[in-house]
């Protein structure tokens, strides 16, 4: 069942982010209940969906993968995002999680700036983005590379009260040949039993009363790991 948290305080505004495992009959039955009541993302087009590919960098002590093993509190990690492959469009991102808050910084790059970042061949040029100089820092202090790459089929549908977004997350698959992020189209395992999908839930001080009551279904299962972990544990390095 869902669950609501406490708000913190700070002088970054860190959202609230709830994740719960849901079979495609669960995900069916909130996506009924939610499509009244929020709004579709207009940024995901008249089909309502998208494809969100990522790829994930670590260090060379898989930092960021142990953090996420252990549950340390304060913790980040740098993606670069592409959606739906569109070459014109892509972002470096760095997620940090504070006292199970989060906050995302992000900025454009181009599609040399990622291939040179991918090939390991990266110079920051003059005036780049906060965001690329302190991923840069990381690039060639320890050796910040790409680990995995995580593609899914995503549905938002956002609220303006409390700033509330709800993604259903289909099809969570990986794949370790980070050299392919840039292609059309790349190959890649499932992260999760066939038929188990990822109900996302964000949102910052307030979460509507009618919008969670309306996600309530008891057998959710509630997840902490992210994306990044699991799909270095199914399909990089640490593979069981």
């Amino acid at each position: 069942m869902l669950k609501r948290k406490n708000v913190i305080s700070g002088g970054i505004k860190y959202r609230n982010e709830l994740k719960y495992l849901c079979s495609e009959q669960e995900l069916g039955l909130l996506r009924a209940r939610i499509r009244h009541i929020c709004t579709p993302d207009p940024h995901a087009g008249a089909s309502g969906r998208y494809t969100v590919r990522s790829v994930y960098f670590d260090d060379y002590a898989d930092t960021c993968y142990y953090e996420n093993e252990d549950g340390t509190d304060c913790r980040e990690k740098f993606r670069i995002r592409s959606y739906n492959g569109d070459p014109d469009y892509i972002t470096l991102e760095c997620k940090q999680k504070i006292g199970g808050k989060n906050h995302k910084y992000a900025c454009r790059i181009t599609g040399e700036e990622c291939r040179a970042i991918l090939e390991g061949r990266y110079k920051l040029p003059a005036g780049a983005d906060p965001v690329l100089n302190k991923f840069f820092v990381l690039y060639r202090t320890r050796l910040y590379r790409p680990k995995v790459i995580v593609e899914y089929e995503r549905e938002p549908f956002l609220c303006p009260i409390g700033n509330v977004r709800i993604t259903f997350d289909r099809n969570i698959s990986a794949t370790s040949s980070v050299q392919d992020f840039l292609k059309p189209q790349i190959h890649t395992r499932p992260l999760m039993a066939s038929g188990t999908h990822l109900l996302e839930v964000k949102y910052d001080e307030l979460f509507p009363d009618y919008i969670y009551r309306e996600l309530q279904l008891k057998n959710l299962s509630q997840t902490t790991n992210s994306k990044y972990y699991t799909a270095r544990r199914l399909t990089g390095d640490f593979c069981v």
